[in-house]
């Protein structure tokens, strides 16, 4: 249990000046950058993929905004919707990085003698426990706590010259309310002043070097206390009661008799008795913590005995405390401390003590050491303090001993539990709700004990999340009151708060009139629940919280309103030098209710925004340095929220329309004034709902330096549209580009990916600025797919994701599986088609919407023709709009489409698959539909070398053939036939090992067997179980294959824990990938890549070779990313992306014009059969040479040993004949062979 301790006293410095901060806002565009030496981006090797023999390459998938990995710190963390902020810095590819996270709002920062001071609504950063504020080194990215103050910082105005921080918000800090200031030496030190009575919403310094502060409030001072002080009653009676040394004789030895006791009569049942002659001690042990103003002690007389001194020891502070009282025998004003004495007196039924100092406590023991008679004892005791407090805990609350018709009490609707303290101050109620939660699925009400009628600042306590471990199941709730029996103010607009702070917090609810509580009337606060939440809070239930809300007493010097100015060289103030500020001035003239929300100071005036109404001057106006009031065109006609000043020009934001005088119309929210023509001018046409933040920053959008832009965070859904510029969805962020005069949304070519909120922001430096806020950034803004080459970039096609089913669940909708088919967004896959005419088509199949080029809407698969400048077109209405296409594939001219695909194509019913004719652009006879009770094409892919189409997924048949799971169609002869008759079940996905072979994967079933990947011979026409198929853990999800021969697979799929896993096939056994995945991975596709720079080789990859996984890959110490890199040892993350409609993005698979994945630029290997012909061809060329060469040499040689060749002309041979006689060539036909020679 927390218990507070109060310093009962600070001292007061003055300010002197202040030095104005930086504005400068560069995006700094290095491999490795930092700020203030200490906060360091390191830059993440390339993947270095080698995609130069693939031809094209596209990502599909259902994000907004993408980012190649490059620096630790990039996450897809999404921004926070439970009311959390982070502490914010640009990578150098422009990208946010979360530094620090904060359970709540950061609000307000500046930079004070090197710190970064936060201000906020938070109770944490960083893991630090530092209520409302806390102090960052940017040299350490320390953390370090500012303790003693309780409530939230709204403004800080940082002045180094004269060594103080002023602190404006609604809290309280040692003896000042809402107005402080910290100073140099680490100390808190009241205003002269001590504050306000109600909370300050901005600081700035006047070119005077006075100090202004703005907020909604109506006179200096603090809280007070009661005109009847110790009006509230601690209750004992609940409280754990304890005693030593207590006698032993019959109703007199348990110390709870004299609990609720205020009769002051001793007997059986009602006093408490020591034994004789024996110091003894009273003990009570509370369940809340509370700071008690007086102690009423009831003296037994029983037989004589009774108490003479004791001493109070407070818990667990263990500490001995004074008081004051009067002695009923002289009347006098005396103090005590260990041996307080008690009266003997019968007529003195009690005596009062009040406390000296006001400490906290959760128990207390009163020690007698002295007695009269034979003995010491009680009759009574009682505990009061001037707070006043309902918990929710009824136990807790005033006793019904309390003496008041009307105690604190609590009520409740739903289903209750009592949670203990903790950390917290006391015992609260939990309520565990199924989602999606209802407004009234619970409800408490709080009713105070009001003991007079008056100004009240009303403060509602949240436990902290942490000691009870619900902070990812708790949200928001709406807190209403009603306070008065009549009357305007009768109720409290209903404020709705969060309550993921992970430390005890309080808000402020309200400041107003409260009446006393009465038998006809009693005051209360009501929480409910806030409906919906689904997508704030993980898992199936949202808890709420309740604990106690208190009300404190205003006491105020009173004549101001909303405005104050400070000289800091005052050390008093004097309520009748009001009249000579004109800010105070100014003020005086606003009507009742009035509030300032931004004050903004430059050379020369002060501007000053608000929801106020003044003499010829509404919501906002600036004050010179001759104290004239500047009217600013008679302001606006509605509330202003936030300011920010860039120059000449003052960006506005706020609640508004129009000037007060009407004089410029359109500015919708938003708005800029110009001091130097004394004129307002829009923002494009602005947006639909309040601005609440105006934050300035930089954009790289050129490439070659950054400009500045206007980040504006609000209520807002839209920008509105103007001049050429159509309407444009903005969920509460939008981007102005000063340079352009355009919305972000709105410009063409690379853009980045931003949504969120960004609250404030400080620089820290000439150069480097922070930001406080939740933001999702992507490098590229991009819908669904992208190109990717060196970088990433748009394909020429403006899409928007169709909404899912109903039945679709958050987080990642890319797991391309049959089961989750109902559940996918954005594109899933994609094809690149060229033929010889040099015609181009990019298909893209999902389940989205996009712009033709006509200016129609085409619905989930469309085509971009590169040869009809990227024309965009797509089906018609004879495929349903509620289609999902989740995969192509080319043969010759035509595409084949499948997923859960229905419509009807000339005539033709289509079920699951249709074709189309790229040469043409139009349908072609479409393949007779498949049946079944589901039908759903989740793979597709051509036979080599030949026409036949095989179709994967959960069908039944083909047209009238039995053909379920797996068919064939032959473009040959437009028929189905049936591969096989073994298989059935439902199938995810399909590749080629060979001609002949094909693989498929999913939960199927081979001759009545279970198997989750089978193998096809279509020369036997035979399906049976992959090899060594039984050691995979669940259903295969997605196939690819390991190496250039295809004999060797990656696999993955669902484990029956629903978990992830990941296989290899290396040609005889399945081995395990050996990484660990996290729980959320959803991997819808995989694929080998061959890479540039070589990594350590691995059982399982080549040291040229790594796999990519696409989907949501949960890698542990890192969180998701939408595709990862695995290299044989580690998983890295590839890809990053973001989205507007999901907490994450996802990638589906990444597609190409040409499959060679196992070859590079700098590997020009080729089949083995080409090698063996081509070692073949240059032997035998080696051999014709060697026997050239052989002859040359020979007639050399002989010709040098002087061999003449023999005449071969025709005139010779003739010659001869003709004198050899003809009977010697008969003569020798006739002779036998020769003998062997003889020697």
């Amino acid at each position: 249990m927390r218990i507070s301790l109060r310093p009962s006293s600070a001292t007061t410095m003055t300010a002197r000046t202040h030095v104005p901060m930086s504005s400068s806002w560069l995006l700094v565009l290095t491999s490795l950058a930092s700020f203030s030496r200490a906060i360091t981006f390191n830059s993440i090797p390339d993947a270095s993929l080698d995609t130069s023999q693939l031809g094209r390459v596209g990502i599909a998938g259902d994000f907004s905004g993408i980012s190649l990995y490059q620096y630790e710190g990039q996450t897809e963390q999404p921004s926070n919707t439970n009311g959390s902020e982070q502490l914010l810095a640009r990578l150098p590819n422009g990208a946010f990085q979360s530094l620090l996270e904060a359970d709540a709002s950061i609000q307000t920062m500046c930079v004070f003698q090197g710190q970064v001071i936060l201000g906020g609504n938070f109770t944490s950063l960083g893991g630090v426990q530092s209520p409302g504020i806390a102090s960052f080194d940017p040299d350490t990215s320390k953390v370090t706590q500012i303790a003693n103050l309780s409530g939230q910082v709204n403004s800080l105005l940082c002045d180094d010259s004269a060594g103080k921080v002023y602190v404006g918000g609604s809290f309280r800090a040692v003896d000042s309310t809402n107005a402080i200031t910290w100073l140099a030496s680490k100390a808190w030190a009241s205003l002269p002043f001590a504050g306000f009575n109600g909370p300050v919403t901005s600081i700035a310094k006047a070119p005077s070097g006075n100090i202004i502060f703005g907020g909604s409030f109506t006179g200096l001072g603090n809280t007070s206390t009661p005109s009847t002080p110790d009006g509230q009653v601690i209750n004992l009676s609940t409280a754990t009661i304890e005693a030593d040394q207590s006698t032993s004789a019959a109703g007199f030895s348990d110390p709870s008799n004299i609990v609720c006791q205020t009769g002051g009569v001793d007997g059986a049942g009602s006093t408490w008795l020591l034994e004789d002659s024996t110091p003894g001690a009273f003990r009570a042990t509370f369940n809340v913590g509370f700071e008690p103003t007086k102690l009423r002690l009831y003296n037994t007389h029983q037989d004589g005995r009774g108490t003479k001194t004791w001493r109070f020891t407070a818990q667990p502070i263990n500490g001995i405390l004074n008081f004051t009282y009067i002695d009923p025998a002289t009347n006098q004003n005396l103090t005590c401390t260990s041996e307080c004495p008690l009266s003997d007196d019968p007529s003195v039924k009690f005596q009062d003590f009040h406390f000296v100092n006001t400490i906290g406590m959760n128990g207390f023991r009163i020690d007698v050491s002295a007695w009269y008679g034979n003995g010491g004892g009680l009759d009574g005791i009682q505990l009061f303090q001037n707070d006043i407090f309902a918990y929710a805990v009824n136990d807790l609350n005033e006793p019904s001993c309390a003496n008041t018709t009307t105690p604190s009490k609590a009520t409740t609707t739903g289903t209750w539990t009592v949670t203990p303290s903790g950390q917290s101050n006391s015992q609260y109620l939990s309520a565990r709700l199924p989602k999606p939660v209802d407004a009234d699925a619970a409800s408490v009400v709080l009713y105070p004990d009001i003991k007079e009628s008056g100004e009240y600042i009303i403060k509602l306590y949240t436990p902290g999340c942490l000691q009870d471990n619900t902070c990812l199941s708790r949200g928001q709730v709406s807190v209403s009151g009603t306070l008065s029996s009549s009357g305007v103010n009768q109720t409290m607009p209903t404020k709705v708060l969060f309550q993921t702070n992970e430390f005890e917090k309080y808000d402020q609810l309200h400041i107003g009139s409260v009446d006393a509580s009465s038998d006809s009337f009693r005051p209360s606060i009501t929480m409910t629940p806030v409906a919906g939440q689904s997508d704030s809070i993980p898992g199936d239930d949202f808890v709420m919280v309740a604990q106690r809300v208190g009300f404190e007493l205003i006491n105020s010097t009173g004549g101001l309103n909303s405005l104050f100015e400070y000289d800091p060289s005052q050390t008093s103030i004097n309520s009748s030098d009001f009249s000579t500020s004109a800010f105070i001035k100014f003020g005086s003239t606003f009507t009742s209710n009035s509030a300032v929300a931004s004050l903004v100071a430059t050379n020369d005036r002060t501007f000053v925004g608000g929801n106020f109404t003044a003499d010829n001057v509404r919501n906002i106006a600036a004050i010179d340095n001759d104290g004239q009031t500047v009217p600013l065109d008679g302001g606006l006609n509605g509330e202003v929220m936030s300011m920010y000043l860039s120059q000449d020009q003052l960006f506005v934001g706020g609640r508004f329309n129009n000037t007060q005088n009407g004089s410029t119309s359109g500015l919708a929210n938003v708005a800029v004034y110009d001091s130097s023509s004394n004129e307002w001018t829009p923002l494009g046409a602005g947006v639909d709902g309040a601005v609440a933040s105006i934050v300035p920053s930089t954009l790289n959008l050129s490439g070659s330096a950054a400009e500045d832009v206007i980040t504006l965070t609000g209520d807002f859904t839209q920008l509105l549209a103007f001049g050429d510029n159509t309407a444009a969805e903005a969920k509460g962020f939008a981007v102005w580009v000063k340079s352009r005069s355009n919305w972000l949304q709105n410009l063409d070519g690379p853009i980045p990916f931003l949504a969120g909120i960004l609250s404030t922001s400080v620089a820290v430096s000439d150069n480097e600025t922070l930001y406080a806020g939740s933001v999702s950034s992507q490098v590229l803004r991009a819908s669904g797919t992208v190109t990717l080459s060196e970088e990433l970039g748009n394909f020429p096609i403006k899409i928007q994701p169709a909404s899912t089913s109903t039945n679709s669940t958050s987080g990642s909708t890319q797991h391309a599986s049959v089961a989750n088919s109902t559940t996918v967004a954005g594109v899933v896959t994609g094809a690149f088609y060229e033929d010889d005419n040099g015609k181009n088509v990019t298909v893209l199949g999902g389940h989205f919407a996009a712009s033709a080029s006509n200016g129609s809407t085409i619905h989930n698969l469309a085509f971009i023709d590169g040869a009809d400048s990227n024309a965009v077109t797509g089906l018609g209405t004879e495929i349903s709009e509620d289609s999902v296409f989740l995969a192509l594939t080319l043969q010759g001219n035509n595409v084949f489409a499948g997923g859960r695909v229905n419509g009807t194509i000339q005539g033709s019913t289509i079920n699951g698959l249709l074709s189309y004719n790229l040469a043409s652009m139009s349908f072609n006879a479409q393949p007779p539909a498949l049946g079944g009770s589901n039908v759903v094409v989740s793979s597709i892919t051509l036979r080599p070398n030949s026409g036949d189409i095989y179709v994967g997924g959960t069908f039944d048949k083909a047209g009238s053939l039995p053909c379920p799971s797996v068919c064939l169609f032959s473009t040959d002869s437009s028929q189905w036939n049936r591969p096989g008759f073994e298989l059935d079940g439902d199938v995810n996905d399909m590749m080629w090992s060979t001609d002949t072979v094909l693989y498929a994967g999913g939960n199927l079933t081979i001759s009545n067997s279970g198997a989750f990947l089978a193998s096809y011979d279509a020369s036997s026409s035979h399906w049976s179980e992959f090899p060594g198929a039984s050691d995979l853990p669940g259903p295969v999800t997605a196939l690819t294959p390991a190496n250039r021969e295809r004999n060797q697979v990656w696999a993955t799929g669902t484990q029956p824990d629903g978990s992830t896993y990941l296989m290899k096939y290396d040609g005889s056994t399945w081995k395990s990938a050996g990484v660990e995945l996290g729980a959320r991975t959803q991997i819808s596709s995989l694929q080998m890549f061959t890479v540039n720079d070589a990594h350590d080789s691995s059982d399982t990859l080549d040291s040229n070779q790594v796999l990519m996984m696409t989907g949501s890959v949960d890698i542990p110490g890192f969180g998701t990313a939408s595709s990862a890199i695995f290299n044989g040892t580690t998983v890295q993350p590839y890809a990053l992306t973001s989205s507007t409609d999901s907490p994450t993005g996802s990638i589906s698979r990444v597609f190409v014009q040409h499959e060679n994945f196992f070859t590079s630029a700098g590997n020009t290997d080729m089949p083995l059969v080409f090698v063996a012909l081509i070692g073949l061809a240059i032997s035998l060329g080696v051999m014709v040479l060697i026997v050239l060469a052989g002859l040359a040499l020979d007639r050399y040689r002989k010709k040098r040993e002087g061999y003449i060749p023999a005449p071969t002309s025709m005139f010779d041979r003739g010659s001869g004949m003709q004198r050899i006689p003809p009977h010697e060539l008969l003569q020798s036909l006739g002779q036998g062979r020769p003998g062997a020679p003889h020697v």
